[in-house]
């Protein structure tokens, strides 16, 4: 890509005069927000990768990078099953991505069943396939491979089941993402297709200024086409060249959120954006403490690849839950991401699983939902590595394990493994401790029935009697009452109201 076409360049100057014309500048001062109010209550979503990736299923969603490249498992399988790069390259699954299954409202069902308020797809993968109808490439789903409106289907259905609607854009990547082929002969130097496969530059170097207008080009047409309430970017945006580039974006969608009355946000990761101008992300991670600006953890069902692949890895609903609380105990969200196959069906063995997370939040989504971080995240024996890359390296949870979350002038406590006992103890509300410095009204299990508990509060600990109906399979919460004696303002202090 050497500049933009005219159409690209009007696009260009329009986005400059939105901008000209809002409230907002492209200086980071101005693009300061506060946290949605959906998203902060929401807690928990739905990300979907589903793309031409998913046609060969091998590997991960990184197939079309690592086909070509020598050497890597994916470049032997494609040469085996497919035959040579030059013959049959990652174009030639567009046509077999039919998504003749897809049905938009049954996923929208499914992700409402699951718990999730909001649902996050993949518009454009490092691909650079578009999940979407776009009047800028004619690589896209709506006029290839499915040629259906796939993240405008989606934002329909999803909005009708009443959840907040996303996408997230990947396009950074794309600089770089096809290198490989230019290593061996293959169809990357093919002039008619560099449309799809674009620059397949050294990774090493900064994106071109074509490159990056058309970036923001792109990025601001999804933006207007669906007005998403989130925007979540990948890596790799946190290159120097990006830097105004963002800018640009921020102001620009931030602008039109306020012309079209809604509460919006973007996610990053690393240091893309300025803390406050944005929703700092975490991939495949969490965080060791609380983080007073609200954040969030992108992770996925499975272990190893984001969509779908056979052979197929994936978590325990148990785990799942476990870091969903560890998560907004801290502060945070948990982004949970599925793996439709090609023909647009989601595996069984994922709708079981957002099933089952689904009847728990229904039982336990009190202290879920609308919850703040009490004074501590919680305790246990149990250590959660922080940072990326580390959702898989922690042991499994205990029933020592407890996290806090706190709203409505109560203080929950969910234990995140198996309970094996008849009691549960709560170090951190011990009377000696006095991080709870009120007495104790009452002490019940979270549910529509609330069956009050027998409990004591000792010294070292707050003991509760586990009853028998409690599950033994699954974390279970406890709803801890103060005595309402207590000045308002001293609860108010400790507890969310």
């Amino acid at each position: 890509m050497d500049a933009l076409d005219d159409a690209s360049r009007n696009r260009l100057d329009g986005i400059d005069r939105v901008i000209a014309a809002g409230s907002r500048s492209t200086d980071w001062n101005d693009l300061l927000i506060t946290p949605p109010p959906w998203y902060v209550d929401g807690k928990f979503g739905i990300f979907i990768h589903w793309g031409v990736y998913s046609v060969p299923a091998f590997g991960s969603e990184w197939y079309p990078r690592n086909m070509y490249r020598v050497g890597t498992p994916e470049y032997d399988h494609h040469r085996a099953t497919y035959g040579d790069q030059r013959v049959f390259g990652y174009k030639d699954f567009v046509p077999m991505f039919r998504a003749e299954r897809f049905d938009p409202n049954e996923w929208a069902r499914i992700f409402s069943r699951s718990g999730a308020r909001f649902v996050v797809p993949v518009a454009e993968h490092h691909d650079g396939f578009a999940m979407y109808k776009t009047e800028l490439s004619r690589w896209n789903a709506a006029d290839q491979g499915p040629q259906r409106d796939v993240v405008g289907e989606l934002s329909e259905a999803v909005r009708a089941q009443g959840m907040t609607f996303g996408v997230s854009s990947h396009r950074a990547e794309h600089w770089f993402f096809f290198n490989g082929g230019r290593s061996f002969p293959s169809d990357i130097d093919d002039p008619g297709t560099v449309d799809l496969y674009g620059p397949a530059a050294p990774e090493e170097t900064q994106p071109t200024t074509a490159f990056l207008e058309d970036w923001l080009v792109r990025t601001c047409e999804l933006v207007d086409r669906y007005r998403p309430e989130l925007v979540w970017f990948d890596w790799w945006i946190e290159q120097p060249a990006f830097e105004p580039y963002l800018r640009r974006f921020a102001a620009y969608y931030y602008t039109r959120a306020e012309e079209w009355g809604r509460h919006v946000a973007i996610n990053y990761k690393f240091d893309a954006f300025k803390p406050g101008t944005a929703i700092f992300d975490v991939e495949r991670g969490q965080l060791a403490g609380i983080r007073p600006e609200f954040w969030q953890t992108d992770t996925s069902v499975s272990t190893t690849s984001w969509s779908h692949v056979e052979p197929q890895h994936w978590k325990r609903p148990l785990d799942l839950i476990g870091d969903l609380m560890d998560i907004v105990s801290k502060n945070g969200a948990l982004l949970l991401n599925i793996g439709p196959k090609a023909d647009g069906t989601i595996p069984a063995e994922e709708i079981a699983l957002l099933e089952t997370i689904g009847s728990w939040l229904a039982v336990n989504g009190e202290a879920v939902y609308g919850t703040r971080p009490w004074i501590v995240p919680g305790e246990g024996p149990t250590v959660v590595a922080e940072g990326e890359f580390t959702d898989t390296q922690r042991q499994a949870f205990t029933d020592r394990d407890i996290r806090f979350t706190t709203a409505r002038g109560d203080l929950f406590a969910t234990v995140l493994g198996p309970v094996t006992g008849s009691e549960i103890q709560i170090r951190s509300l011990g009377s000696e401790l006095s991080l709870l410095p009120t007495g104790i009204e009452r002490v019940d299990l979270v549910g529509p029935y609330r069956p009050k508990l027998s409990y004591r509060r000792d010294p070292d600990a707050l003991r509760i009697d586990v009853p028998d109906e409690a599950p033994r399979d699954l974390p279970i919460s406890f709803r801890i009452r103060p005595e309402r004696r207590a000045t308002r303002d001293r609860v108010k202090y400790l507890l969310a109201d």
